[in-house]
């Protein structure tokens, strides 16, 4: 539905001031790690480690980077909060390669369990804006892969691992991108709605 010039009153400044593009790039890189850790599944011990924590290193810095263009957003705290704990997971992962894939998996259900949290707590605080639903749809998935890791499903851990987090971030990536997508849309039919408007 358009927006009319009735309803720009009821439009956030700050919405319409966002770099939506930043947050699309944000997105797509994020969902790019996932798909390079869904293509990598079986890989085990020490290698699939070293690779989790320089992705998780990757998605802190990737988080940070949109975390300064997003400015006025109601969901700009999760970029922060996942950012820290993506950080702090893949240094202890790169500091103690030798850890055994038990140890690996509690980090990854901590991980998980976190980013689930943060995503829905961020849709509620997103109150109605577009895009809050992807958010949550993104948090419920994440606590639902935690659950299986935690329930030990599947039993072949060593490339569950790699599989389930490449799909953790790969939703997270495209919820970026969806609400992105639905941000500039709103931006265009407030712009329209204007331009159309009876001039005074």
């Amino acid at each position: 539905m358009a927006t009319t010039p009735a309803d720009n009153e009821a439009v956030d400044d700050t919405l319409l001031e966002m770099n939506w593009g930043t947050l699309t790039v944000a997105g797509g890189i994020i969902a790019a790690f996932g798909i390079i850790a869904i293509a990598f599944p079986y890989l085990t011990g020490l290698s699939l480690t070293v690779l989790l924590g320089f992705l998780l290193l990757g998605v802190g810095i990737v988080h940070g980077a949109a975390l300064f263009s997003t400015r006025g957003w109601k969901g700009r705290i999760w970029q922060l909060v996942l950012g820290v704990v993506a950080v702090l997971a893949g240094l202890s992962l790169l500091i103690n390669p030798v850890v055994g894939l038990a140890t690996l998996t509690v980090l990854v259900i901590a991980y998980l369990l976190v980013e689930g949290v943060v995503e829905l707590v961020a849709s509620v605080r997103m109150g109605g804006q577009e895009g809050s639903l992807y958010v949550a749809v993104s948090g419920v998935l994440s606590l639902v892969l935690a659950g299986l890791l935690w329930a030990g499903f599947p039993a072949s851990a060593a490339w569950a691992i790699g599989l389930l987090v490449g799909i953790s971030l790969l939703t997270t990536g495209v919820s970026m991108m969806l609400v992105s997508r639905s941000g500039k849309r709103l931006t265009q039919e407030f712009d329209a709605s204007i331009s159309d408007s009876p001039k005074a």
